[in-house]
Order: structure tokens, then sequence, then C-alpha cells
């Protein structure tokens, strides 16, 4: 992880470009991982945990109506913490993990390992569903972490 968040950083600060971050079911992880690069500071403007519903509703502004209709773990909901992370830190890229990590919480149309990822660059939002394998609630968030970076170092092109 280490070694791509490095790679991204590079990127992002010789491109001039910045990054923000709202990230659910990670905790903080892929921005911790981005951060811990010597020099980061460079292109990481912003990063919200936005663990609750109500964090997401509040502090994303993500409307209730969303949530409820198709759940925090969604990729409308995805969407929406993607574009309402850029409208605050005004980056060039944002990106949004949602998820379920387990556990527990998981369901058959949701089953623990399904998370949605979402990258902003320009006026372009892409949302990717991953079903990870449950090999415990450490895996999904790096696997989730790990398929993040490779998605960010690819936008960043």
């Amino acid at each position: 992880m280490r070694l791509i968040g490095k790679k991204i950083v590079n990127k992002l600060i010789k491109k001039k470009l910045t990054i923000s971050i709202a990230e659910s079911c990670t905790g903080g992880l892929l921005s911790s991982t981005i951060t811990s690069v010597n020099g980061s500071s460079k292109a990481f403007i912003l990063a919200l945990v936005s663990y609750s519903n109500q964090s997401k509703i509040n502090v994303l502004r993500i409307p209730n109506e969303i949530i409820r209709k198709y759940g925090a773990v969604s990729e409308q909901v995805c969407f929406a913490m993607a574009r309402n992370v850029n409208k605050i830190a005004k980056t060039n890229i944002s990106v949004s993990i949602t998820g379920i990590a387990g556990p527990s919480g998981g369901t058959k149309k949701k089953p623990v390992g399904l998370v949605y990822i979402g990258i902003k660059k320009d006026n372009k939002i892409k949302i990717k569903k991953y079903l990870f394998k449950n090999k415990g609630r450490s895996y999904i968030r790096e696997t989730a972490v790990n398929k993040t970076l490779e998605l960010i170092l690819s936008s960043c092109k």
C-alpha cells in the first residue's frame, strides 16, 4: 500500500493536482495511507470519515431520501459522497468509498464485502462496485483501499 501511495503523491505533485476523500467503511485507512507519504500535504487537501448516516447527511449534505431509498451502501450514495466532498474541498480529484466491512451488517442483497468506490475527476464521476471475499473486516478494508489506490493512480494520467 505504501509504495502505491508514494507513486500517487508523486504523480499528484508532478501534475499539480489536488485530492480530497470521503470514506466510510475504510474508516480513514485510505487517507492515512496517502498522508503517510512525506510531502503529501502539497496535494492532499481534505478527508472526511463519514461513518454514520447522520454525518453523510449533516456534513456531506447527502439527502436523507437518497440514503433511505438506496441505503448508505449504494451507487447513489457513493456518487453523492464524491460529488459533495469535491464541492467542499474544490480539488481536482475526489474519492469516495462506502461499503460493508463486516463481520455483521450484511444482507442477501448487500452482503459483507460489498464496496462502492467513486472517483470524480474533471466533471466526470465513475463508480465501481466490488464484492470482496469475506475474509474478515481488516481484509475487506485493506482490499478496498488497495483497489482505490489503483483507481486513483490510473486517474492521475
